[in-house]
């Protein structure tokens, strides 16, 4: 008896502890939460980009059409936050749209021409005793272009380039700068001297992006050494390779098929300069339905 008691007793504590775990609710099903949307940095790049070429003054705007900034830094893979060269920057058409665009994460660099470089230039060269304070003078003034959300700016002059700024920067780029180094080179070396400081303040891995006039490849190398302005695309990318860079690839966005010069003619001769057919009404008209300069668009990278 003691043992069925016993046995009677244990099968009703199971029964009933089965029936409190039964009865015990379960606990709440915390609410699935999702996953936050990854960034689309290219949209927002492309957003920002935007907003500075909308910002930009109307004269510079009319010019989008034939100098295709947003195509033209996309394809260069210019992006903010880099610390980016613009060789040659004078007034800051490109400058303008630079600093805001790479903003103060990035930087803004701009490289000249050096001072025995400029003296070939006759009467365009700029003062000398001016040019001799531009490394601290182009970005006094280079930082009024810009109010919020700017990148810093600096500045060197080709053949001199600072030690501190070797392998500093992430692209530099040479919008029509190349002519006067390759016509000169004979008289000083600047164009090779100039692709060794390229490659000298470039990263490793760092680009290049060029957008030059085009001679056309039937023309005479002679004329297409850079005196009347234009290069011949095929001739630019043998001295990018031959100073170490890689050639990453070429665009057509810049191209002008109405633009097919002969060897009579200068570059100047079109707009925006009109330099020999502007006191000329009809030879002037000539020149603007032609527009501006066929231009080739190469992408070369220092390699890693």
């Amino acid at each position: 008896m003691r043992n069925l008691l016993c046995i009677s007793i244990a099968t009703l504590a199971v029964v009933a502890c089965a029936k409190k775990k039964e009865e015990t609710p379960a606990p709440p099903t915390a609410p699935a939460v999702e996953a936050p949307a990854a960034i689309d940095v290219t949209a927002l790049n492309e957003a920002r980009l935007d907003d500075v070429l909308a910002a930009q003054a109307e004269d510079a705007k009319a010019r989008y059409q034939f100098r295709h900034p947003k195509e033209t830094l996309q394809f260069f893979g210019v992006e903010p936050g880099m610390t980016v060269v613009e060789v040659l920057p004078g007034g800051g058409w490109w400058s303008k749209i630079l600093i805001p665009y790479v903003g103060p994460s990035g930087k803004l660099v701009g490289a000249d021409y050096s001072l025995p470089m400029w003296t070939f230039f006759g009467q365009f060269a700029p003062d000398p005793e001016k040019q001799k304070t531009w490394a601290t003078d182009w970005p006094a003034g280079a930082k009024e272009w810009c109010e919020d959300d700017c990148a810093p700016v600096s500045a060197f002059v080709y053949g001199s380039l600072p030690e501190e700024m070797k392998g500093t920067a992430d692209a530099v780029l040479m919008f029509r700068a190349l002519h006067h180094f390759s016509r000169l080179e004979d008289d000083g070396g600047f164009y090779t001297a100039a692709l060794k400081d390229t490659f000298d303040v470039l990263k490793p891995g760092g680009i290049v992006g060029v957008e030059q006039h085009r001679a056309p490849a039937t023309n005479s190398d002679a004329w297409a050494d850079g005196e009347n302005g234009y290069l011949k695309q095929d001739a630019v990318i043998a001295a990018f390779t031959a100073a170490g860079f890689e050639f990453v690839g070429s665009s057509e966005i810049n191209a002008n098929p109405k633009d097919q010069p002969t060897e009579t003619d200068l570059v100047w001769r079109l707009p925006p300069s009109f330099a020999t057919s502007g006191d000329n009404p009809e030879l002037k008209a000539q020149m603007e339905a032609i527009g501006e300069s066929d231009r080739m668009t190469l992408k070369f990278r220092r390699p890693a």
